[in-house]
Protein backbone atom coordinates (compact mmCIF):
# COMPACT_ATOMS: atom_id res chain seq x y z
CA UNK A 1 0.00 0.00 0.00
CA UNK A 2 1.44 3.30 -1.06
CA UNK A 3 2.21 6.20 1.96
CA UNK A 4 -1.05 8.35 0.25
CA UNK A 5 -3.54 5.43 0.36
CA UNK A 6 -2.07 4.74 4.03
CA UNK A 7 -2.49 8.34 5.31
CA UNK A 8 -6.46 8.25 3.22
CA UNK A 9 -7.49 5.80 4.80
CA UNK A 10 -6.40 7.11 8.17
CA UNK A 11 -8.45 9.72 7.53
CA UNK A 12 -11.48 7.93 6.36
CA UNK A 13 -10.97 5.35 9.32
CA UNK A 14 -11.21 8.18 11.88
CA UNK A 15 -14.29 9.58 10.58
CA UNK A 16 -15.80 6.46 10.49
CA UNK A 17 -15.00 5.89 14.40
CA UNK A 18 -12.96 3.08 13.45
CA UNK A 19 -9.97 2.83 16.16
CA UNK A 20 -9.00 -0.41 15.86
CA UNK A 21 -7.93 0.44 11.72
CA UNK A 22 -7.07 3.55 12.64
CA UNK A 23 -4.18 2.10 15.38
CA UNK A 24 -3.04 -0.70 12.65
CA UNK A 25 -2.48 2.42 9.96
CA UNK A 26 -0.77 4.45 13.01
CA UNK A 27 1.56 1.23 13.21
CA UNK A 28 2.17 0.55 9.43
CA UNK A 29 3.05 4.53 9.54
CA UNK A 30 0.33 6.11 8.50
CA UNK A 31 1.12 10.18 8.75
CA UNK A 32 -0.67 11.24 11.39
CA UNK A 33 -0.24 15.12 9.79
CA UNK A 34 -1.44 14.31 6.33
CA UNK A 35 -4.29 16.54 4.90
CA UNK A 36 -7.05 16.00 2.26
CA UNK A 37 -7.75 18.38 -0.46
CA UNK A 38 -9.85 20.38 2.38
CA UNK A 39 -6.96 20.77 5.06
CA UNK A 40 -8.28 18.15 7.24
CA UNK A 41 -6.33 15.98 9.69
CA UNK A 42 -7.65 12.82 10.74
CA UNK A 43 -8.55 14.29 14.24
CA UNK A 44 -10.09 17.25 12.23
CA UNK A 45 -12.53 13.98 10.66
CA UNK A 46 -12.73 13.07 13.91
CA UNK A 47 -13.53 16.25 15.56
CA UNK A 48 -16.21 17.26 13.10
CA UNK A 49 -18.30 13.87 13.98
CA UNK A 50 -17.68 14.71 18.28
CA UNK A 51 -15.47 11.75 18.38
CA UNK A 52 -14.28 12.02 21.41
CA UNK A 53 -13.10 8.15 22.13
CA UNK A 54 -11.27 8.91 18.02
CA UNK A 55 -9.84 12.13 19.15
CA UNK A 56 -8.11 10.87 21.93
CA UNK A 57 -6.58 8.24 20.44
CA UNK A 58 -5.47 10.48 17.85
CA UNK A 59 -3.99 13.44 20.43
CA UNK A 60 -2.13 10.66 21.76
CA UNK A 61 -0.64 9.73 18.64
CA UNK A 62 0.67 13.31 18.32
CA UNK A 63 -1.95 14.88 16.05
CA UNK A 64 -1.97 18.32 16.32
CA UNK A 65 -5.06 20.18 17.72
CA UNK A 66 -4.25 23.63 16.20
CA UNK A 67 -3.69 22.32 12.46
CA UNK A 68 -5.49 24.24 10.17
CA UNK A 69 -7.83 23.49 7.22
CA UNK A 70 -8.41 25.22 4.28
CA UNK A 71 -10.64 27.34 6.03
CA UNK A 72 -8.30 28.35 8.61
CA UNK A 73 -10.31 26.23 11.32
CA UNK A 74 -8.63 23.92 13.76
CA UNK A 75 -9.66 20.98 15.67
CA UNK A 76 -9.58 23.13 18.99
CA UNK A 77 -11.55 25.86 17.27
CA UNK A 78 -14.03 23.38 15.69
CA UNK A 79 -15.06 22.27 19.19
CA UNK A 80 -15.44 25.37 20.29
CA UNK A 81 -17.53 26.59 17.61
CA UNK A 82 -20.11 23.03 17.84
CA UNK A 83 -20.32 23.25 20.89
CA UNK A 84 -17.79 19.89 21.54
CA UNK A 85 -17.20 20.76 24.86
CA UNK A 86 -15.51 17.25 26.21
CA UNK A 87 -13.20 17.62 23.24
CA UNK A 88 -12.76 21.05 23.62
CA UNK A 89 -11.04 20.46 26.90
CA UNK A 90 -8.95 17.82 25.46
CA UNK A 91 -7.84 20.23 23.10
CA UNK A 92 -7.11 22.86 25.38
CA UNK A 93 -4.91 20.10 28.02
CA UNK A 94 -3.35 19.24 24.54
CA UNK A 95 -1.64 22.79 24.04
CA UNK A 96 -4.53 24.71 22.03
CA UNK A 97 -3.52 28.10 21.45
CA UNK A 98 -6.52 29.88 23.12
CA UNK A 99 -5.94 33.34 21.60
CA UNK A 100 -6.27 31.77 18.07
CA UNK A 101 -8.89 32.54 15.56
CA UNK A 102 -11.01 31.67 12.78
CA UNK A 103 -11.79 33.32 9.26
CA UNK A 104 -14.04 35.89 10.73
CA UNK A 105 -11.16 36.72 13.68
CA UNK A 106 -13.65 35.05 16.31
CA UNK A 107 -11.71 33.12 18.89
CA UNK A 108 -13.64 29.56 20.59
CA UNK A 109 -15.97 31.70 23.06
CA UNK A 110 -17.88 33.93 20.32
CA UNK A 111 -19.38 31.74 18.41
CA UNK A 112 -20.18 29.48 21.49
CA UNK A 113 -22.01 32.85 23.13
CA UNK A 114 -23.32 33.22 19.77
CA UNK A 115 -24.77 29.43 19.64
CA UNK A 116 -25.52 29.12 23.03
CA UNK A 117 -23.10 26.78 24.41
CA UNK A 118 -23.24 27.80 27.87
CA UNK A 119 -20.88 24.98 29.02
CA UNK A 120 -18.43 25.67 25.70
CA UNK A 121 -18.99 29.28 27.27
CA UNK A 122 -17.58 28.52 30.69
CA UNK A 123 -14.59 26.12 29.56
CA UNK A 124 -13.11 28.60 27.27
CA UNK A 125 -13.71 31.62 29.95
CA UNK A 126 -12.03 29.23 32.29
CA UNK A 127 -8.60 28.73 30.42
CA UNK A 128 -8.38 32.26 29.86
CA UNK A 129 -9.65 33.18 26.42
CA UNK A 130 -10.11 36.88 26.14
CA UNK A 131 -13.40 37.74 27.10
CA UNK A 132 -13.43 40.89 25.00
CA UNK A 133 -11.97 40.30 22.03
CA UNK A 134 -13.95 40.91 19.17
CA UNK A 135 -14.28 39.64 15.62
CA UNK A 136 -14.19 41.22 12.07
CA UNK A 137 -17.88 41.92 12.51
CA UNK A 138 -17.26 43.79 15.50
CA UNK A 139 -18.54 41.65 18.06
CA UNK A 140 -17.12 40.45 21.38
CA UNK A 141 -18.70 37.51 22.79
CA UNK A 142 -20.77 39.75 25.00
CA UNK A 143 -22.52 41.53 21.99
CA UNK A 144 -22.75 37.80 20.14
CA UNK A 145 -24.83 36.61 22.87
CA UNK A 146 -27.54 40.02 23.64
CA UNK A 147 -27.89 40.53 19.59
CA UNK A 148 -27.94 36.73 18.47
CA UNK A 149 -29.58 35.75 21.99
CA UNK A 150 -33.20 35.91 23.12
CA UNK A 151 -32.68 37.26 26.50
CA UNK A 152 -34.21 33.89 27.97
CA UNK A 153 -33.09 31.91 30.54
CA UNK A 154 -30.37 30.38 28.79
CA UNK A 155 -28.68 33.03 26.89
CA UNK A 156 -28.88 34.74 30.44
CA UNK A 157 -26.63 32.64 32.27
CA UNK A 158 -24.30 33.09 29.36
CA UNK A 159 -24.61 36.59 29.95
CA UNK A 160 -24.09 35.89 33.52
CA UNK A 161 -20.52 33.70 32.99
CA UNK A 162 -19.16 36.59 30.95
CA UNK A 163 -19.90 39.40 32.76
CA UNK A 164 -18.39 37.73 35.57
CA UNK A 165 -15.63 37.07 33.93
CA UNK A 166 -15.33 40.59 33.16
CA UNK A 167 -16.59 41.23 30.22
CA UNK A 168 -17.35 45.16 29.05
CA UNK A 169 -20.81 46.21 28.43
CA UNK A 170 -19.92 49.33 27.28
CA UNK A 171 -18.08 48.11 24.36
CA UNK A 172 -19.51 49.18 21.03
CA UNK A 173 -19.79 47.60 18.01
CA UNK A 174 -19.27 48.89 14.19
CA UNK A 175 -22.19 50.43 14.27
CA UNK A 176 -21.60 52.27 18.00
CA UNK A 177 -24.20 50.60 19.46
CA UNK A 178 -22.48 48.50 22.88
CA UNK A 179 -24.07 45.17 24.65
CA UNK A 180 -26.07 46.91 27.13
CA UNK A 181 -27.91 48.94 24.86
CA UNK A 182 -28.78 46.22 22.42
CA UNK A 183 -30.53 44.89 25.44
CA UNK A 184 -32.51 47.24 26.26
CA UNK A 185 -33.37 48.20 22.68
CA UNK A 186 -34.57 44.40 22.58
CA UNK A 187 -36.12 44.73 25.58
CA UNK A 188 -34.16 41.78 27.60
CA UNK A 189 -35.38 42.69 31.48
CA UNK A 190 -32.90 39.66 32.72
CA UNK A 191 -29.82 40.43 30.42
CA UNK A 192 -30.16 44.33 31.47
CA UNK A 193 -30.16 43.13 35.25
CA UNK A 194 -27.19 40.80 34.76
CA UNK A 195 -25.59 43.74 33.24
CA UNK A 196 -26.30 46.34 35.74
CA UNK A 197 -25.04 43.81 38.68
CA UNK A 198 -28.96 43.26 39.72
CA UNK A 199 -28.61 39.62 39.52
CA UNK A 200 -31.41 37.56 38.18
CA UNK A 201 -34.90 36.74 40.65
CA UNK A 202 -36.05 33.38 40.03
CA UNK A 203 -38.35 34.32 42.36
CA UNK A 204 -39.69 31.64 44.68
CA UNK A 205 -37.34 28.94 43.10
CA UNK A 206 -34.18 31.64 44.01
CA UNK A 207 -32.00 29.82 46.32
CA UNK A 208 -32.58 26.43 44.69
CA UNK A 209 -31.18 28.21 41.30
CA UNK A 210 -28.42 29.82 42.65
CA UNK A 211 -27.39 25.98 44.08
CA UNK A 212 -27.98 24.42 40.89
CA UNK A 213 -26.00 26.99 39.15
CA UNK A 214 -22.63 26.44 41.17
CA UNK A 215 -22.89 22.54 40.88
CA UNK A 216 -23.54 22.67 36.74
CA UNK A 217 -20.38 25.03 36.36
CA UNK A 218 -18.17 22.63 38.14
CA UNK A 219 -20.22 19.61 35.97
CA UNK A 220 -22.44 18.36 39.01
CA UNK A 221 -25.13 17.88 37.36
CA UNK A 222 -26.28 14.82 38.48
CA UNK A 223 -26.36 16.54 42.18
CA UNK A 224 -28.29 19.13 40.79
CA UNK A 225 -31.15 17.24 38.92
CA UNK A 226 -31.47 15.94 43.20
CA UNK A 227 -31.81 19.33 44.21
CA UNK A 228 -34.42 19.90 41.61
CA UNK A 229 -36.58 17.09 42.02
CA UNK A 230 -36.52 18.02 45.82
CA UNK A 231 -37.77 21.38 44.44
CA UNK A 232 -40.15 20.46 41.74
CA UNK A 233 -41.82 18.00 44.49
CA UNK A 234 -43.28 21.06 46.12
CA UNK A 235 -43.62 23.51 43.17
CA UNK A 236 -43.83 21.21 40.42
CA UNK A 237 -45.28 23.88 37.70
CA UNK A 238 -42.26 26.45 38.21
CA UNK A 239 -41.11 26.19 34.53
CA UNK A 240 -37.53 28.03 36.15
CA UNK A 241 -37.22 24.78 37.98
CA UNK A 242 -38.34 22.63 34.80
CA UNK A 243 -35.98 24.55 32.36
CA UNK A 244 -32.57 23.70 34.58
CA UNK A 245 -34.13 20.26 35.17
CA UNK A 246 -34.39 20.05 31.15
CA UNK A 247 -30.92 21.69 31.12
CA UNK A 248 -29.49 19.65 33.43
CA UNK A 249 -30.65 16.29 31.35
CA UNK A 250 -29.34 17.64 28.14
CA UNK A 251 -25.36 17.72 29.37
CA UNK A 252 -26.25 14.36 30.64
CA UNK A 253 -27.03 13.23 27.36
CA UNK A 254 -30.55 11.96 27.79
CA UNK A 255 -32.04 14.33 25.64
CA UNK A 256 -35.50 12.31 25.35
CA UNK A 257 -35.87 13.16 28.90
CA UNK A 258 -34.96 16.96 28.36
CA UNK A 259 -37.08 17.10 25.37
CA UNK A 260 -40.15 15.92 27.44
CA UNK A 261 -39.36 18.19 30.74
CA UNK A 262 -39.26 21.65 27.71
CA UNK A 263 -42.55 20.33 26.58
CA UNK A 264 -43.73 20.45 30.05
CA UNK A 265 -42.86 23.64 30.48
CA UNK A 266 -44.56 24.68 27.17
CA UNK A 267 -47.46 23.06 28.12
CA UNK A 268 -47.59 24.87 31.17
CA UNK A 269 -46.32 28.48 29.80
CA UNK A 270 -47.08 28.17 26.32
CA UNK A 271 -45.83 31.76 25.39
CA UNK A 272 -42.28 31.31 26.48
CA UNK A 273 -41.24 30.23 23.43
CA UNK A 274 -37.60 30.19 24.03
CA UNK A 275 -38.39 26.72 25.41
CA UNK A 276 -38.70 25.75 21.52
CA UNK A 277 -35.07 26.87 21.01
CA UNK A 278 -34.05 23.64 23.58
CA UNK A 279 -36.06 21.14 22.51
CA UNK A 280 -34.99 22.16 18.88
CA UNK A 281 -31.40 21.24 20.73
CA UNK A 282 -32.45 18.11 21.99
CA UNK A 283 -33.80 16.65 18.36
CA UNK A 284 -30.90 17.84 16.84
CA UNK A 285 -28.49 16.07 19.23
CA UNK A 286 -30.40 13.41 18.88
CA UNK A 287 -29.73 13.87 15.04
CA UNK A 288 -33.37 14.64 14.24
CA UNK A 289 -33.07 17.05 11.78
CA UNK A 290 -36.49 17.28 10.30
CA UNK A 291 -37.84 17.20 13.89
CA UNK A 292 -35.45 20.08 14.88
CA UNK A 293 -36.75 22.55 11.98
CA UNK A 294 -40.42 21.71 13.21
CA UNK A 295 -39.43 22.88 16.58
CA UNK A 296 -38.21 26.02 15.20
CA UNK A 297 -41.26 26.38 12.70
CA UNK A 298 -43.56 25.76 16.37
CA UNK A 299 -41.53 29.25 18.06
CA UNK A 300 -41.92 30.92 14.48
CA UNK A 301 -45.50 30.48 13.78
CA UNK A 302 -45.93 32.11 17.84
CA UNK A 303 -44.10 35.53 17.15
CA UNK A 304 -43.42 35.40 12.77
CA UNK A 305 -41.53 38.86 13.19
CA UNK A 306 -39.36 37.68 15.75
CA UNK A 307 -35.66 36.98 14.76
CA UNK A 308 -33.92 34.65 17.60
CA UNK A 309 -35.03 31.79 16.18
CA UNK A 310 -35.69 32.32 12.04
CA UNK A 311 -31.83 32.93 12.86
CA UNK A 312 -30.56 29.65 14.36
CA UNK A 313 -32.87 27.83 12.10
CA UNK A 314 -30.69 29.51 9.38
CA UNK A 315 -27.68 28.48 11.20
CA UNK A 316 -28.82 25.00 11.32
CA UNK A 317 -29.31 24.37 7.72
CA UNK A 318 -26.18 26.22 6.62
CA UNK A 319 -24.86 22.82 8.87
CA UNK A 320 -26.78 20.67 7.25
CA UNK A 321 -25.49 21.84 3.64
CA UNK A 322 -28.80 22.58 3.06
CA UNK A 323 -28.11 26.04 1.70
CA UNK A 324 -31.29 26.78 -0.61
CA UNK A 325 -33.46 26.86 2.38
CA UNK A 326 -31.00 28.85 4.32
CA UNK A 327 -30.85 31.51 1.40
CA UNK A 328 -34.75 31.74 1.79
CA UNK A 329 -34.98 32.45 5.61
CA UNK A 330 -31.79 34.96 5.20
CA UNK A 331 -34.33 36.82 2.77
CA UNK A 332 -36.87 37.01 4.85
CA UNK A 333 -34.73 38.34 7.69
CA UNK A 334 -33.45 40.83 5.64
CA UNK A 335 -36.68 41.60 4.62
CA UNK A 336 -37.26 42.40 8.51
CA UNK A 337 -34.01 43.92 8.64
CA UNK A 338 -32.16 44.54 5.84
CA UNK A 339 -29.58 46.93 7.41
CA UNK A 340 -28.23 43.50 9.18
CA UNK A 341 -24.60 43.02 7.49
CA UNK A 342 -24.44 40.03 9.22
CA UNK A 343 -27.43 38.67 7.98
CA UNK A 344 -26.20 39.74 4.00
CA UNK A 345 -23.14 38.07 5.05
CA UNK A 346 -24.39 35.02 5.88
CA UNK A 347 -26.58 34.91 3.05
CA UNK A 348 -23.51 35.62 0.57
CA UNK A 349 -22.02 32.06 2.15
CA UNK A 350 -24.72 30.28 1.06
CA UNK A 351 -24.64 31.43 -2.14
CA UNK A 352 -21.25 30.72 -2.75
CA UNK A 353 -21.85 27.21 -1.54
CA UNK A 354 -24.26 27.32 -3.82
CA UNK A 355 -21.89 28.13 -6.64
CA UNK A 356 -23.98 31.37 -7.31
CA UNK A 357 -21.24 33.49 -7.14
CA UNK A 358 -23.10 36.45 -9.36
CA UNK A 359 -25.67 36.26 -6.01
CA UNK A 360 -22.74 36.03 -3.36
CA UNK A 361 -21.35 39.40 -4.69
CA UNK A 362 -24.81 41.59 -4.52
CA UNK A 363 -25.51 39.93 -1.42
CA UNK A 364 -21.93 41.07 -0.01
CA UNK A 365 -22.61 43.93 -1.69
CA UNK A 366 -25.45 44.79 0.73
CA UNK A 367 -23.19 44.19 3.48
CA UNK A 368 -20.59 46.72 2.23
CA UNK A 369 -23.06 49.79 1.71
CA UNK A 370 -24.17 49.18 5.58
CA UNK A 371 -20.60 48.55 6.96
CA UNK A 372 -18.27 50.06 4.06
CA UNK A 373 -14.92 50.17 6.35
CA UNK A 374 -15.06 46.21 7.17
CA UNK A 375 -12.32 44.35 5.42
CA UNK A 376 -13.98 41.31 5.62
CA UNK A 377 -16.53 41.89 3.43
CA UNK A 378 -14.07 43.52 0.61
CA UNK A 379 -12.48 39.87 1.02
CA UNK A 380 -15.79 37.86 0.65
CA UNK A 381 -16.98 40.03 -2.35
CA UNK A 382 -13.17 39.33 -3.74
CA UNK A 383 -13.30 35.61 -3.54
CA UNK A 384 -16.83 35.66 -5.10
CA UNK A 385 -15.06 37.61 -7.86
CA UNK A 386 -12.59 35.41 -8.60
CA UNK A 387 -14.77 32.56 -8.60
CA UNK A 388 -16.21 34.28 -11.19
CA UNK A 389 -13.17 34.81 -12.88
CA UNK A 390 -12.65 38.21 -13.04
CA UNK A 391 -9.50 38.92 -11.38
CA UNK A 392 -9.09 42.52 -11.89
CA UNK A 393 -12.10 43.45 -10.22
CA UNK A 394 -11.20 41.11 -7.46
CA UNK A 395 -7.34 42.49 -7.69
CA UNK A 396 -9.42 46.02 -6.34
CA UNK A 397 -11.13 44.23 -3.74
CA UNK A 398 -8.64 42.86 -2.05
CA UNK A 399 -6.32 46.21 -2.59
CA UNK A 400 -9.19 48.06 -0.67
CA UNK A 401 -9.38 45.22 2.24
CA UNK A 402 -5.44 45.37 2.83
CA UNK A 403 -6.32 49.03 3.04
CA UNK A 404 -8.50 48.99 5.34
CA UNK A 405 -7.04 46.25 7.39
CA UNK A 406 -3.68 47.63 8.17
CA UNK A 407 -0.49 45.17 9.60
CA UNK A 408 -3.30 41.97 8.51
CA UNK A 409 -0.87 39.48 7.36
CA UNK A 410 -3.70 37.37 6.16
CA UNK A 411 -5.61 39.61 4.07
CA UNK A 412 -2.19 39.93 2.17
CA UNK A 413 -1.72 36.48 1.55
CA UNK A 414 -5.16 36.54 -0.03
CA UNK A 415 -3.99 39.15 -2.52
CA UNK A 416 -0.67 36.58 -3.12
CA UNK A 417 -2.79 34.03 -3.31
CA UNK A 418 -5.14 35.86 -6.08
CA UNK A 419 -1.83 37.38 -8.11
CA UNK A 420 -0.52 33.75 -7.96
CA UNK A 421 -4.03 32.67 -10.20
CA UNK A 422 -3.24 36.02 -12.35
CA UNK A 423 0.19 35.01 -12.78
CA UNK A 424 1.97 38.00 -11.65
CA UNK A 425 4.47 36.00 -9.17
CA UNK A 426 6.88 39.18 -8.70
CA UNK A 427 3.76 40.87 -7.17
CA UNK A 428 2.52 38.06 -5.38
CA UNK A 429 6.48 37.23 -4.07
CA UNK A 430 6.14 41.50 -3.13
CA UNK A 431 2.63 40.53 -1.22
CA UNK A 432 4.34 37.75 0.92
CA UNK A 433 7.19 39.61 1.64
CA UNK A 434 5.15 42.24 3.20
CA UNK A 435 3.23 39.55 5.35
CA UNK A 436 6.27 38.51 6.89
CA UNK A 437 7.73 41.62 7.88
CA UNK A 438 4.30 42.03 9.32
CA UNK A 439 4.68 38.69 11.08
CA UNK A 440 7.78 36.68 10.93
CA UNK A 441 6.55 33.39 11.85
CA UNK A 442 2.62 33.28 9.86
CA UNK A 443 2.52 29.47 9.33
CA UNK A 444 0.34 30.55 5.95
CA UNK A 445 2.89 33.55 4.43
CA UNK A 446 5.55 30.89 5.55
CA UNK A 447 3.96 28.35 3.33
CA UNK A 448 2.89 30.91 0.45
CA UNK A 449 6.54 31.75 0.17
CA UNK A 450 7.20 28.22 -0.76
CA UNK A 451 4.59 28.54 -3.55
CA UNK A 452 5.35 30.99 -4.75
CA UNK A 453 9.06 30.53 -5.33
CA UNK A 454 8.11 27.31 -6.88
CA UNK A 455 5.52 28.68 -9.61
Amino acid sequence: MSDQNRNAMLIAASEQGDLATVGQLLQDGADIGYKDANGRTALMAAVQKNDLAMAKRLVEAGSDVNARDITMLTPYLCAGANGFHEILQLAIASGADIKSVNRFGGTALLPSSEKGYLRTVQICLAAGVAVNHANNLGWSALLEAVILGDGGRLYSDIVEELIAAGADPHLKDRDGVSSLQHAQALGQARAIAIIEGKGTDYGRARDVIRTVKVLARNGRFEESLRDIEVALAKDADNVDLLYYKGYCLSELKRYDEAFAVYGKALAIAPQEIEFYFYTANCQRAMKRPDEALREYDKAIAFKPDAMFHRYHMSNYLRELGRHEEAVAVMNILLSQQPNRYDFSFHKANSLRSLGRHAEAVAAIENAIANDPDNPLYHLHKMQSLSLLGDHAAALKEIEIAVGLGKNNPDLLCEKANLLVAMGRIDAAEEAVKAALRLAPAHVRALDLAKKVRGS
